[in-house]
């Protein structure tokens, strides 16, 4: 089949160059325009554009799926579209335009988690079981019938970034074969069953620790806010980042939540049950370090996280 194929960041790229290699023809490559990143705000193309270009492949770089990107689409006279987490909404005439619509890998078991951050939602939540479904677009968002899905125990103290990466290795492979299954006419798709959630993208906000909340919920949120937006909270009115964390020892003492406190050669802190053992953080204006270091180079008293 000829393909057109949207998506813009890292976890999409392993369905890209999939697709590449198969029997298939990726006609364009439909990713968001450069983005400045970086403290020098350099223009920097997104994941899916740097492939496609090794690839060589043509690329329309656009923030928009406009009528101008319609039009360039509609050219084509493609069979089908594919889309990988592109970052924007396919809407009609565009959603019709391939002459069998469009598919869309969703790094989540639909109807849970619905939206743009599937994969981070679902470890704030705590969720044990997560996947990877590939569904008909439709123009409700993610409410597709499915074509086909996987699932899969979250891995213990895996972050967002680590189970995404896990998740787009695994989905390329099952969208393959929902392309080639649709391409010799046996693909067939259910409609979505159970409760729908929704997942929307994160905000600064959803990286603030709450350290009132039990010891499991605050692992959680701090999983699922790694790498990005990252995890956060303010020691005596300065932001301090924070890096990673793991279980405290049994011998840890008990804490008010926010409260910190030495352990030997560790620093240890507060929730609503039992304590954290923060392992590296980031002080605003300085480099990630051990939080022993940052814990060492504090003077005076020291106030409670988060207040």
């Amino acid at each position: 089949m000829r393909l057109v194929f949207a998506g813009t960041p890292a976890p999409a790229v392993p369905s890209l160059r999939l697709l590449a290699a198969s029997s298939h023809d990726i006609d364009l490559v439909v990713t968001r325009a450069d983005a400045p990143l970086g403290r020098k705000r350099v223009f920097t193309p997104s994941p899916v554009a740097a492939a496609a270009d090794d690839l060589g492949l043509d690329v329309l770089r656009t923030d928009r799926l406009d009528a101008a990107a319609t039009e360039r689409i509609a050219d084509l006279a493609p069979d089908l579209g594919v889309i990988v987490a592109y970052g924007g909404l396919v809407r009609e005439p565009l959603l019709s335009t391939p002459r069998l619509g469009w598919i869309n890998l969703h790094f989540s078991l639909l109807p849970r988690w619905r939206g743009a951050a599937p994969v981070q939602r679902a470890l704030i939540a705590g969720d044990e079981q997560t996947g990877a479904s590939v569904f008909q677009l439709v123009a409700e968002l993610d409410a597709g019938d499915v074509f086909a899905e996987f699932s899969r125990r979250v891995p213990e103290d895996a972050d967002a970034g680590a189970l995404l990466d896990l998740l787009a290795h695994e989905g390329a492979g099952l969208l393959g074969g929902v392309v080639d299954a649709i391409a010799d006419g046996t693909a067939r798709a259910v409609p979505q069953s159970g409760e729908s959630t929704y997942a929307p993208k994160l905000t600064d906000d959803d990286g603030r620790i709450r350290w009132g909340e039990p010891r499991e919920a605050v692992l959680a949120r701090i999983r699922g806010v790694t790498p990005e937006p990252g995890a956060h909270t303010t020691v005596g009115g300065a932001r301090l980042k924070v890096l990673a964390v793991r279980e405290a020892p049994a011998d840890a003492p008990v804490l008010a939540p926010g409260a910190l406190a030495g352990l030997g050669k560790d620093v240890v802190i507060g929730t609503a049950t039992t304590p954290v053992l923060l392992d590296s953080v980031q002080p605003a204006g300085k480099g990630a370090m051990r939080a022993a270091d940052w814990w060492r180079g504090l003077r005076g008293d020291v106030p409670v996280a988060g207040a």
